[in-house]
């Protein structure tokens, strides 16, 4: 593993700089979108319609494509922080949540059903002013 290392220090250097660029966007990412969600998101048992509905379809498509591809670069750098320094699997499930795909609005409405998680979105939604999540239950 040693000689491996000593042999491609470029690249282990490269994802050390990526993790940390990762964890510290993550640290200063995630709150300013927590704060976004409308309160009212995980109250319903099917997704509320989209804000880009009305989007130039072009744009629309676009977006989707570059938010997919965001989401599958935060799942391998996760995969690589579990190895390296940083928040291999806070990045994983952020990487999940911007990937499309079948049952991940269910996804996402079972992890804030988390008390722990829905406590922690709250906390930090309180700190800026904003009311707390319905996730449809009340949580401890």
């Amino acid at each position: 593993m040693i000689n491996w290392i000593d042999h491609h220090e470029t690249l282990v250097l490269a994802l050390g700089v990526a993790s940390v660029v990762v964890f510290v966007g993550s640290l200063l990412l995630m709150p300013a979108l927590i704060v976004r969600i409308p309160a009212d998101y995980f109250a319903n048992d099917e997704r509320p319609p989209s804000r880009w509905t009305g989007v130039n379809p072009v744009a629309r498509i676009v977006l989707r494509i570059g938010k997919n591809l965001l989401g599958c670069v935060f799942i391998l750098a996760g995969i690589a922080m579990l190895a390296l320094p940083g928040q291999g699997v806070l990045t994983i499930v952020l990487g999940l949540l911007l990937v499309d795909g079948p049952g991940k609005y269910r996804f996402e409405r079972w992890l804030v059903r988390r008390p722990w998680v829905c406590r922690s979105i709250n906390w930090l939604r309180r700190r800026r002013g904003r009311e707390p999540l319905n996730v449809g239950h009340p949580t401890a």
